[in-house]
């Protein structure tokens, strides 16, 4: 019997248990994903399967609309990766320019150009100073 459809569980457990299980399982790794609209589109499409489309039922579940969790998990990694040493191989990575001939057409969007975006949608510094607190504000968590 699935546990997410059964009426004899509580909505709160299976919102609790659609968070924990289903969504991470959905998002593992997605802090590093130059994400795409065909990608947000995916990742909302599931979700509507699941039939969390209804703001008001995601409000009553305590979750966040899938496309911000995603937000916020790059910008969180974006302000572990500004902490690390000059010197870490991560922090050397995000820097790091391919070299060579590039196809015809726009170049595909970089995870930073994505970071960027985020961060004037939310209103961010790009600046490592305080970036810690001006993430925990804007996602709601308190420092």
């Amino acid at each position: 019997m699935p546990l997410l459809t059964n009426e004899d569980i509580s909505l709160v457990v299976r919102g609790m248990l659609y968070s924990s299980c289903v969504r991470s399982s959905m998002l593992h790794g997605s802090e590093t994903w130059p994400v795409r609209k065909e990608n947000e589109m995916t990742l909302q499409s599931a979700e509507m399967s699941i039939k969390l489309q209804d703001k008001g039922l995601r409000e009553r579940l305590g979750l966040d609309d899938i496309i911000s969790v995603v937000q916020q998990n790059r910008l969180q990694w974006y302000g572990h990766v500004l902490r690390k040493e000059d010197n870490d191989w991560v922090k050397k990575c995000m820097g790091y320019e391919v070299e060579g001939a590039f196809a015809r057409g726009r170049p595909k969007k970089t995870w930073r150009e994505i970071v960027k975006r985020d961060c004037q949608a939310r209103k961010l510094n790009m600046d490592c100073n305080s970036w810690r607190k001006q993430i925990m504000t804007t996602i709601g968590m308190n420092v």
